[in-house]
């Protein structure tokens, strides 16, 4: 069994790789890609295969499949490319004979009103399309989402949003990761969909409070209109596309498309998830 993860220079599946190798998994029968393997020398010196691998370039993503029979296809991270980037990826993953596909989805993609959905939606149906078993994984947020708002925070006193009482469900990079090592080193997942999220969804003032408490300095919680919000960010000088997904996310968590807790998660990983507090304080 050869397993190729992509994406292996960045968070999620450089720790996707590492806990495969907790599960057991044979170093040697790990494949890890990347745009620059370059970057990978520690995996490489470890028995890991690394490859090049980038979702624009179809003939790196050819050679990287050979001989592979699982493939982790971890979102590409360039909003508005995806679909191509996917679908690239997947028709190689045909083309080579791959047996699983492992696919690091959205929330609900299918049926959310989640601004980053409509790609993932389009990826799932692709994957459908192909014909390769699968297995979704729906990630929901990560807490290191929450990384930057924590420095601004910590400066200002201040989470600024126009979430209103919208709660996040998340759990941090590692849970989600355990996950797809478990549907990729164990049978009986081919064919499911998984919703994953945080065992506990909170609230901004939660965050504001948990954010004081790993800073040991008052954050307090101030909430926005979505026209104040937006407002506020053309004050700061950032560009309309970029508030229109600011205010837009905002706006999806304030009708709580993010904040659902159906415990796929933890039952995967066969523990609780990782708690904001303690999420949040690793990253940061």
């Amino acid at each position: 069994m050869t397993i190729l993860v992509t994406g292996a220079s960045g968070h999620l599946g450089r720790l996707a790789i590492e806990a495969l190798l907790e599960r057991g998994i044979a170093a040697d029968t790990i494949v890890a890609g990347a745009r620059r393997p370059e970057v990978l020398a520690e995996l490489a010196a470890r028995g890991i295969h690394t490859v090049e691998l980038d979702y624009t370039k179809p003939d790196t993503i050819a050679a990287a499949l050979d001989g592979v029979d699982h493939l982790l296809l971890v979102s590409s991270s360039v909003p508005g490319s995806r679909v191509a980037e996917h679908t690239n990826v997947i028709e190689a993953a045909k083309a080579a004979g791959v047996e699983h596909i492992v696919y690091t989805s959205a929330t609900d993609a299918r049926e959310s009103a989640l601004i980053l959905a409509p790609e993932h939606k389009a990826t799932e149906e692709a994957i459908e399309a192909s014909g390769i078993p699968a297995t979704i994984l729906r990630n929901g947020w990560y807490s290191e989402n929450y990384t930057r708002v924590y420095e601004t925070a910590v400066q200002t006193g201040e989470v600024v949003a126009s979430v209103g009482d919208g709660r996040v469900s998340s759990a941090s990079r590692k849970d989600y990761a355990e996950a797809a090592a478990v549907v990729l080193s164990e049978p009986g997942h081919i064919g499911r969909v998984y919703e994953l999220s945080g065992d506990t969804a909170w609230d901004f003032a939660e965050l504001a409070a948990t954010i004081a408490r790993i800073a040991g300095t008052p954050v307090v919680y101030r909430p926005l209109t979505a026209d104040e919000h937006s407002a506020e960010l053309a004050t700061a000088g950032l560009d309309a596309g970029t508030i229109g997904f600011i205010v837009g996310l905002d706006q999806n968590i304030r009708d709580g498309v993010l904040g659902q807790t159906p415990g796929d998660l933890a039952r995967l990983i066969g523990r609780p998830t990782t708690p904001l507090v303690e999420g949040l304080a690793a990253a940061v």
